[in-house]
């Protein structure tokens, strides 16, 4: 019989009806044979309200010990209402939360922003495991941990599905599911656009890049955990169903590491168009580009300033877009020149760390100014970093890069 770990979100518990609804559908699964671990949320704003009640009770005299302490008490008091709902339906159910025995989350004790002690928490699941086979649904908090002396801590932002997910991993589920109030993964905000529609499937990668970029379905974190062998879904709670289709996150691809540094095989050119007030004219930069799309030419990466857009090209294309874009500048008014420059190297840099990373590109670029490289270009995004150094300097660059990573 495969293993199902079921999350329910803050709002998809948000009152008895939903709950019952969530409890339901627990069982639905249980009853056709499958073992259900179920993750909680803290049932839907009961955390706000106890923040507010710190807040101007406490104030920030409170520790972050005390913080953690108190704000696990909504996971601890949904995990008791839906097993006790669980069992009203006729099912054995347990709830377990950190101050008992056989909780599993093991962390270090960074009380607010806990990391996970993920060897110990693999032993630990096994109890899990004698629960399911005794033919209890086991009920666990979401979004907190345990260090070694027993005091309660968090897993910080998006903690229910990290739950979820290393959960997961440890007891070789067939399958996460991530119950939410919306349907599934859309292309874009519903709440902006109405012609937003719902992904059938989305990589791991995307699905990064998507939440690190504001979408809130779920958090990237929780993505470092989910296992490329096991099944994951978000699907919306108003079906009451966990077979439902929803989104499928698939992945990660082996070949694409959670961390990761590389260096391009070949030389890239560097292309620079400059005229006066770049920027504040409109259909320039589109108009490069489209020019080099109509030439079948890619491009590696654009760096624009006030008086000047650069190009980033495959050296074995780049005379032909030097020759391309040349008759593009000369009939155009607002681009006086450009310029065919050095060969470089393009090392990108990824990790979903960098986020949460204050200060993660001076770590990333002070090995090279110790060693006298020149950075010819720098980008960035939530996630990655991609610097430009003389070609001569690539190697070398590329090394210094990799340890500060790793």
């Amino acid at each position: 019989m495969g293993i199902i770990v079921a999350k329910f979100g803050g709002t998809s518990i948000g009152d008895g009806k939903r709950i019952k609804k969530a409890a339901r559908a627990v069982v639905k699964e249980y009853m056709q044979g499958k073992k259900v671990v179920v993750v909680v949320s803290a049932i839907n704003k009961t955390t706000d309200d106890i923040l507010e009640i710190v807040n101007r009770s406490i104030g920030e005299a409170i520790t972050e010990k005390q913080m953690a302490d108190i704000v696990s008490m909504g996971e601890i008091t949904s995990v008791r209402v839906f097993s006790s709902t669980i069992e009203s339906l006729g099912v054995k159910s347990e709830y377990i939360d950190p101050h008992m025995e056989i909780w599993p989350v093991i962390t270090d004790s960074n009380y607010l922003n806990a990391k996970i002690d993920f060897a110990e928490t693999e032993i630990k699941s096994r109890e899990i495991l004698k629960l399911l086979d005794q033919g209890v649904i086991p009920v666990l908090c979401g979004f907190l941990g345990k260090d070694r002396e027993g005091n309660i801590t968090t897993l910080g932002r998006g903690g229910s599905d990290i739950t979820a997910f290393l959960l997961g991993h440890c007891l070789q589920a067939e399958e996460v599911i991530i119950v939410t109030d919306v349907g599934g993964v859309m292309s874009t905000d519903p709440n902006k656009l109405q012609t937003a529609k719902k992904l059938d499937k989305i990589s791991v990668e995307e699905m990064r890049d998507l939440a690190t970029h504001g979408a809130q379905v779920l958090h990237p974190h929780a993505l470092r955990y989910k296992d490329p062998k096991i099944n994951a879904k978000i699907i919306g709670f108003e079906h009451g169903d966990l077979s439902a289709p929803g989104t499928e996150i698939m992945g990660p691809s082996k070949d694409k590491m959670l961390r990761s540094t590389t260096l391009n095989n070949e030389p890239i050119s560097v292309i620079a168009v400059v005229g006066e007030e770049m920027l504040t004219k409109v259909g320039i930069l589109a108009e490069l580009t489209k020019t080099l799309q109509d030439n079948n030419i890619n491009i590696y990466g654009i760096s624009t300033g006030q008086n000047s857009i650069t190009l980033f090209i495959d050296r074995s294309e780049a005379d032909k877009a030097h020759e391309i874009l040349h008759e593009v500048v000369i009939n155009s008014p607002d681009m006086s020149s450009l310029s065919l420059g050095r060969e470089i190297a393009m090392i990108s840099v990824n990790s979903q760390d960098f986020i949460d990373t204050p200060g993660i590109i001076t770590k990333i670029t002070a090995p090279l100014r110790k060693n006298k490289i020149n950075i010819v270009e720098i980008s960035s995004s939530q996630t990655s970093v991609v610097i430009f150094v003389d070609w001569n300097d690539g190697k070398r660059a590329y090394e210094m890069v990799r340890r500060v990573l790793e």
